[in-house]
């Protein structure tokens, strides 16, 4: 069974940076899934998902949100076989549980929703 696990979702400080992880387990034989489109979605209280930006199997970063770009990076250590989501200059409309997502395609998809496997979320909350 496929498990999607994020974490190094805190409190943080207006401001402040934080580093989520992104691991996976469970797919068959040959599946290397850190190679394929890995994403982030978020989600904030009351809210629906918003797609926040994804890595290609090319290494094409594509932000679907405006608001992160220059604060949030996507990156890929497949040595350790995790993606992380390196969020800087936080703000408190970055509050929200953020789901890292993998598909099995080349490319992100295009709306930053259809993946295939998903994970449970990590608690993001910045706040003084």
């Amino acid at each position: 069974q496929v498990q999607v696990v994020e974490s190094g979702g805190d409190l943080v400080q207006p401001g402040g940076s934080l580093r989520l992880s992104c691991t996976a387990s469970g797919f068959t034989s040959g599946f290397n899934w850190h190679y394929y489109p890995i994403g982030w979605v978020r989600q904030a209280p009351g809210k629906e998902r918003e797609a926040v930006l994804c890595v290609s199997r090319s290494n094409i970063t594509s932000y679907y949100t405006d608001s992160v770009k220059g604060r949030f990076t996507i990156s890929r250590d497949n040595a350790k076989n995790t993606v992380y989501l390196q969020m800087n200059s936080l703000k408190p409309e970055d509050t929200a549980v953020y789901y890292c997502a993998i598909d099995a395609a080349h490319n992100c998809p295009p709306l930053g929703f259809g993946y295939v496997y998903w994970g449970q979320g990590t608690q993001v909350t910045v706040s003084s």
